[in-house]
């Protein structure tokens, strides 16, 4: 029989790293993949040496993991503090994203990921936070509740900001279609 996520977590707390690795492999697809998009500036390196700190923290302290969230927005919580972290440490050389580029994580569900170019081009006009919004909902399926606590922001925050970076889009794709006729 299949253990819950919260069964496997209690046994993580207890120490038990086969239960931790089962997170581990469960998450850092997701996890990586919203790095990618947040942190566009950096590297594929940059981008998975925060995904293992964000892990290696989420390890360290799990006792503290209360289940008032889920696993995922505490561990995306995480991540994100990680990102901020460095952002405010170090001013990194911006670094164009790669349009065709391939993840090394194998993900059963790809098709879903298959930006076309321009809307990444339009994805990445927008502001870190608005991006992490748009992502965080539209791709990951979070609740508002949960981005603001990810992101700590208020709920309402969340609501607004995908509103208008929905309309942003809308208005830039609808743009760059009547530039295509």
């Amino acid at each position: 029989m299949k253990m819950s996520e919260k069964e496997i977590i209690e046994k993580a707390k207890k120490g038990n790293n086969k239960a931790f690795s089962e997170l581990y492999k469960t998450h850092v697809t997701r996890l990586y993949r919203f790095m990618k998009q947040c942190g566009s500036r950096y590297s594929n390196d940059e981008i998975e040496d925060i995904v293992q700190r964000a892990f290696v923290k989420a390890f360290t302290k799990i006792d503290t993991f209360e289940h008032t969230s889920s696993f995922s927005t505490w561990l995306f919580r995480i991540a994100m503090n990680e990102l901020r972290s460095d952002m405010r440490r170090v001013s990194l050389v911006t670094l164009e994203a790669i349009a065709d580029e391939i993840y090394d994580y194998e993900d059963e569900h790809a098709d879903e990921f298959v930006w076309n170019m321009a809307m990444k081009e339009m994805l990445n006009e927008l502001s870190d936070i608005k991006k992490s919004v748009f992502i965080l909902y539209e791709v990951e399926g979070y609740s508002h509740a949960e981005i603001g606590h990810i992101l700590g922001m208020e709920e309402s925050s969340s609501r607004s900001l995908l509103a208008r970076t929905k309309q942003f889009l809308r208005k830039r794709w609808i743009l760059s279609k009547e530039i295509d006729l």
